[in-house]
C-alpha cells in the first residue's frame, strides 16, 4: 500500500501536469488565431484532441469549419449535456499590423471546454450516467456559426446546452461567476443612396445624398420605445462626398447599429427603421438600396439550466462568489440554439478573470488561472446532471 505522502505527491504531480497541458493548449490556440469560417487548422487541431481523448463520435463537416465530439452515455437513458466553445478570432490592428487576434477570449473558451473533456475522460462511472457533447463552433464573430451548426444537428437530442464567456473586470473580478449572461439582440442594416452628382450651384438637378442621410438619422433619433427596456439605434458609418467641395454628392453609404434587450423590441425597432428608409426613398424619389440586414437574437436563458449553473458555481467557488445574471448590450450567436430549438434548456456562464482593458481591445489580457474555475464549474454541472433521476 502506498503511503499518504506518496499518494499526495502523485496527485500534486498529476495536477501540475494537467495545469501545464492547459497552459500549452491555450498558448497554441492564442498564437494561431483564424478568422470566421477560416478556422481550418483550429478544427483539425481540436478534432485530433477529441479523438485522442476517446470521444466515441467525432464529427467535422465538408462545407464548413467546426467539430463536435461525444463522450459518455448516449443510449437515450441518460441526460445529454452539450458544452459549446466558439473558435474564431477578430481581424484588427495589433502593434501597427492588421491581423487575426483572439481579443474576445475564444481561445480561452476552447481551452476551458477541452479541460472539461480531459477532466472527465477517465471518470468511467460519470460517463455511464451522462452523455456529454463538446461543440466547437465557427464564426461567432459574424453571428452565423450557431445557425450553421444548428442546421447540422449539433444540438439534436441534447437536453441542456451551456456556453461560457470571459467577462471584463468592470463586470466580474477573478473568482466570481454568473450563471447567465443576458445578451441583447443586435442588428445591423447597411444601405446605399444612389443619386447623381451635381454642381454646387445647381442643387435642383439632384438629390443631396448627405441631406437624405441626415433625414434618416433625424428620423431614427425621433423613435421612442418603452424606456424600461434598454435599446439603441445609431448610425455607425456615413461615407459621402469627395475632394471637391463644389460638388453635391449623389451617393452615400451608411450603416445603422441597433440593440434591444428583448427579441420583441428588436423586431419592432427593426421594422420602424426599415419604414424610415422606405419613406426616405419615397420622399426624395431616390434609389436607396439595402445591401445587408442581419442580426443576432437576444438571450433566452432557461430557468432549469440557470439553476444547475448557479448550483455548480456555489459548489465550486462558494455562494459568496455567485453573482446575479449579467445584463449586457453585447450580443452572442449562442442564443440562436435556444431560439431555434425551443425545447432546449440553455444558459451561458459569465466567468470573472480580471479581463482588461476590455473585450475586443487588441491588448486584451486576463488571469489565465481563472480557466481552472471555468473547467471546475462545467465539470460540476455535468456531475449534477449525472445525479438526475
Amino acid at each position: 500500500m502506498k503511503g499518504m505522502g506518496e499518494v499526495g505527491t502523485q496527485t500534486q504531480m498529476l495536477t501540475e501536469v494537467f495545469k501545464q497541458k492547459i497552459y500549452e493548449t491555450f498558448k497554441h490556440l492564442h498564437q494561431n488565431p483564424e478568422l470566421s469560417w477560416e478556422e481550418k487548422e483550429t478544427t483539425n487541431y481540436i478534432k485530433q484532441l477529441l479523438e485522442d481523448a476517446g470521444c466515441h463520435r467525432v464529427v467535422s463537416f465538408d462545407d464548413c469549419t467546426g467539430v463536435i465530439g461525444d463522450i459518455g452515455n448516449f443510449s437515450g437513458e441518460c441526460p445529454i449535456i452539450a458544452i459549446r466553445a466558439d473558435m474564431d478570432a477578430l481581424y484588427q490592428e495589433v502593434d501597427g499590423k492588421m491581423q487575426a487576434n483572439h481579443s474576445c477570449g475564444h481561445d480561452a473558451h476552447m481551452t476551458t471546454v477541452l479541460g472539461v473533456l480531459w477532466t472527465i475522460q477517465q471518470n468511467e462511472e460519470l460517463k455511464k450516467r451522462v452523455g456529454v457533447r463538446f461543440i466547437f463552433q465557427p464564426a461567432e464573430e459574424v453571428g452565423a456559426g450557431a445557425l450553421k451548426l444548428t442546421e447540422k444537428g449539433a444540438v439534436e437530442d441534447v437536453d441542456y446546452l451551456y456556453g461560457i464567456h470571459l467577462r471584463p473586470i468592470q463586470e466580474l473580478r477573478t473568482g466570481y461567476a454568473s450563471p447567465s449572461i443576458v445578451h441583447s439582440a443586435t442588428r445591423s442594416i447597411q444601405f446605399e443612396i444612389n443619386s447623381e452628382d451635381a454642381h454646387g450651384a445647381r442643387p435642383h438637378l439632384t438629390q443631396n445624398a448627405i441631406e437624405i442621410g441626415n433625414f434618416i438619422i433625424n428620423a431614427i433619433h425621433s423613435l421612442y420605445f418603452d424606456p424600461n427596456i434598454p435599446h439603441s439605434a445609431k448610425v455607425t458609418r456615413f461615407i459621402s462626398g469627395g475632394l471637391n467641395t463644389n460638388i453635391i454628392p449623389g451617393k452615400a453609404s451608411l450603416a445603422i447599429d441597433m440593440r434591444a434587450q428583448t427579441n420583441d423590441l428588436m423586431e419592432e425597432l427593426h421594422n420602424r427603421v426599415l419604414d424610415i428608409i422606405h419613406n426616405a426613398r419615397e420622399l426624395y424619389q431616390t434609389e436607396i438600396l439595402v445591401t445587408d440586414d442581419y442580426g443576432i437574437v437576444a438571450a433566452e436563458s432557461s430557468e432549469g439550466a440557470l439553476q444547475f449553473a448557479a448550483k455548480a458555481i456555489e459548489n465550486v467557488l462558494g455562494s459568496d462568489k455567485l453573482v446575479p445574471p449579467i445584463i449586457t448590450p453585447g450580443g452572442d450567436d449562442f442564443h440562436f440554439y435556444k431560439v431555434n430549438v425551443p425545447e432546449l434548456k440553455a444558459t451561458m456562464i459569465g466567468l470573472g478573470c480580471d479581463l482588461a482593458p476590455g473585450l475586443h481591445h487588441p491588448d486584451m489580457h486576463f488571469d489565465i488561472d481563472s480557466l481552472f474555475n471555468g473547467i471546475s464549474i462545467f465539470t460540476e454541472i455535468i456531475k449534477l446532471h449525472s445525479l438526475e433521476d
